[in-house]
């Protein structure tokens, strides 16, 4: 039985608009399963339908085997759940936090003790335990609410935008501690606007944009699906409009990037020195050009039509 599962799975907010129009999805139990998509496009709302915070307008899902909707209290059981924006008391600790989450789970107040310590030294936290989560930064309220996702073990986890707006080394810490549960067993659905997320963790990534799946499959067979490498040139002096009509002739366009011309070429680095030949005998002078392996943003593009473009991270956290 798969640990996810959901058929024509819809919502339609007020105003006719629909955030998720027709997902069909299947998560095997112990697979990471990544949503890829940028902001607005269905991802979070996918997330509160499937953790039962939101009814569907049309469709069903089964989480852990039971029905969203039919047995909402099972999947509650079954599931942990770090939310975007976590809601956690600035006034509390971080020890406090967890264990008043271990209590609403049934743990009695010794057992609660025990898995607020263990869960506070597995995220690394345990320095900061008993300080207000008010003084926490960005990285450690993420990992303090992944913390509190899992005081009842729970067989799915959701993790919505776990990274958005971390620094770098908070968003690897993150990783790694979304790999290491995996690797003992739990089945994890996130949702993430950053292509290196999802192709780092992912067992396979589901690119949705305007509330439909566009693509899905392993990052390495959605990769293969691309094929050619890209060529990305810069130009010293400007004249992109006039690059673009030059480099059509030796392959398929793409959308420029950072004030960059991209083309696939089939024949990948052969093709080379002929395009920048062209460009100089059209006047344009190369400043810098690399040709890429084909990406997760390629792949994006291909299905959407447009790049990724992810929120900027905040890089001024102290932790």
């Amino acid at each position: 039985m798969p640990a996810i599962e959901a058929k024509g799975l819809e919502r339609t907010f007020e105003g006719g608009i629909h955030a998720v129009a027709g997902v069909d999805l299947e998560v095997a139990d112990g697979e990471i399963y990544a949503f890829l998509g940028p902001n607005g496009a269905g991802k979070t709302t996918c997330v509160r339908m499937l953790t039962t915070l939101l009814r569907p307008t049309a469709g069903s899902a089964q989480v852990a085997g039971f029905d969203v909707v039919a047995d909402p209290g099972s999947v509650r059981r079954a599931i942990g759940v770090a939310l975007q924006e976590a809601a956690l008391d600035p006034l509390m600790t971080g020890r406090e936090l967890i264990r008043l989450q271990a209590t609403l789970h049934g743990l009695g107040r010794q057992a609660g003790q025990e898995k607020a310590d263990a869960l506070l030294e597995r995220v690394d936290l345990v320095e900061a335990a008993d300080r207000q989560v008010g003084t926490y930064s960005g990285g450690m309220r993420r990992r303090l609410d992944l913390a509190s996702a899992l005081v009842h073990e729970p067989r799915v986890l959701f993790l919505d935008e776990p990274t958005t707006g971390l620094d770098p080394v908070s968003r690897r810490t993150i990783w790694e501690e979304v790999e290491q549960l995996n690797g003992e067993g739990t089945t994890v659905f996130l949702t993430t606007q950053y292509l290196e997320e999802a192709d780092k963790l992912a067992n396979r990534v589901g690119i949705i944009d305007f509330g439909r799946i566009v693509a899905e499959d392993t990052p390495g067979r959605l990769k293969a699906q691309i094929g050619h490498p890209h060529l990305e040139v810069k130009l010293l002096d400007g004249g992109l409009e006039r690059a673009e009509e030059i480099v059509r002739r030796f392959g398929n366009p793409l959308p420029s990037k950072d004030g960059a011309v991209l083309v696939e070429l089939p024949g990948g680095a052969s093709e080379v020195a002929p395009v920048v030949r062209a460009l100089d005998e059209a006047g344009l002078t190369v400043e810098a050009l690399d040709l890429v392996e084909p990406s997760l943003d390629d792949v994006f593009v291909e299905k959407t039509g447009h790049h990724l473009e992810p929120d900027e991270p905040d890089t001024g956290e102290i932790e």
